[in-house]
């Protein structure tokens, strides 16, 4: 048996103390950036030697709303005055409030409390296979869900079963059978591959780990009648692309088009917690009995106090609309360095996939050199880097993360 260290009185304070800190204690599940945050407030963060850097990547959209939004804290602080948990086995005093104004925010009917981005596209896998049995009438054991190559809906066993990133499923196999893979925003290819055993088709409105990909024209609207031709589930993943982060509060907004079960994450929790839901139709939320699904934290007073102060933001409209400005600013800055070391711009609203042009750095090389420029974002597969700065930018602090991009890549 390996002796157990006795722990250290020495508190480190430097950055490179406190990275080899990580480096020796923690799985190597991760490959962060070199810089070690401490502080951070709008789109500002200081690392513990106290240099600041602008935030060009909000927590994989996690911080819409900046580090340490006033309204945010203080709902966080005033509910951890008073209970944080209870677990499901009481009610508690914000929980029915929590559902109530996140399906009116979002126009659904019902809402299944989770934590994280992949306990809720677990949880919607789950109730699409129950009610293609319970309702549409698939033989048991036999219910499929068609994906879309390149998806990323998170890393657990049965998620990474339908994932075509190798580096997500090497080794993690025997894998969870009843998924299809069809390329994304191909529109026959997807007609052919539902058959009457399908029970839903599971899409991101835009791809994000994929490099912030933007269907084709009228694919999302195919992707709604097929379903509908074919008595078949629309999940639509909008756990990094809804609540704000594209101009509207979900990407699928942008086609018309509604789904029956949304997948909703990160950006809920304010960056203070996690939180995450699936919202929906009652007909498809409600097959689900007592015992047959939940979460010990799901739901929890913390989580829905920080939601609903979440929820309130949003129903001003104000985010959705600085996306849709400062988006259209961001890409047009953009767009001016494509030929100038990026090959294309890609995304929607405050979010954009940058495609550095061949010969120029690899993805993570470009991500530490803007560190060194003071500007955090991160790349995604070799040559792109996401840009998803928190919604309270400024076009002044776009300026100033766009032209470290420009030195970084221009030649």
């Amino acid at each position: 048996m390996t002796a157990i260290a006795a722990p250290t009185t020495e508190a480190p304070t430097s950055g490179a103390d406190l990275i080899a800190l990580d480096e020796h204690w923690s799985t190597h599940n991760y490959h962060p950036l070199p810089v070690v945050i401490s502080h951070g407030e709008g789109a500002w963060v200081t690392d513990v030697d106290g240099r600041r850097y602008l935030d060009f990547l909000s927590g994989y959209s996690s911080l819409n709303f900046g580090h340490r939004h006033p309204a945010l804290i203080a709902a966080a602080v005033e509910q951890l005055g008073r209970v944080t948990l209870t677990s499901r086995a009481f009610h508690h005093d914000q929980f029915g409030l929590f559902c109530r104004e996140l399906a009116e925010l979002t126009g659904t009917e019902m809402v299944l409390a989770m934590n994280s981005g992949a306990e809720a596209v677990e949880s919607a896998i789950k109730v699409a296979r129950k009610w293609a049995y319970q309702v549409k009438g698939v033989p048991a054991g036999t219910a499929e869900i068609v994906v879309a190559g390149a998806n990323f809906h998170g890393r657990t066993t049965t998620i990474v079963s339908f994932s075509t990133d190798e580096v997500a499923r090497a080794d993690f196999g025997p894998f969870t059978p009843g998924f299809s893979v069809v390329p994304y925003g191909d529109e026959r290819a997807l007609r052919d591959a539902v058959t009457e055993r399908t029970a839903a088709v599971l899409i991101e409105p835009v791809q994000g780990e994929a490099g912030i990909v933007v269907p084709p024209e009228g694919y999302l609207a195919a992707v709604r009648r097929i379903c509908d031709e074919n008595s078949v589930l629309m999940i639509a993943d909008e756990i990094q692309s809804g609540l704000g982060r594209t101009g509207e509060l979900l990407a699928l907004d942008h086609a018309g088009v509604r789904a029956d079960l949304y997948t909703l994450g990160k950006a809920l929790g304010g960056g203070i917690v996690p939180v995450s839901a699936v919202v929906g139709d009652r007909s498809v939320l409600g097959v689900l009995k007592p015992g047959e699904h939940g979460s010990t934290f799901g739901g929890n007073p913390l989580a829905c106090a920080v939601g609903r102060a979440v929820v309130k933001l949003l129903a001003t409209g104000e985010y959705q609309e600085r996306s849709r400005e400062l988006g259209g600013y961001l890409h047009s800055r953009l767009g001016d360095l494509v030929g100038r070391g990026v090959a294309e711009v890609r995304g929607r609203g405050l979010w954009a996939g940058v495609e550095i042009a061949p010969g120029g750095p690899k993805g993570r090389e470009a991500s530490e050199a803007l560190a060194a420029r003071g500007v955090l974002c991160k790349e995604t597969h070799d040559s792109t880097l996401r840009v998803a700065p928190p919604l309270v930018i400024t076009a002044e602090e776009i300026d100033r993360g766009v032209d470290a991009i420009a030195e970084v890549v221009g030649r």
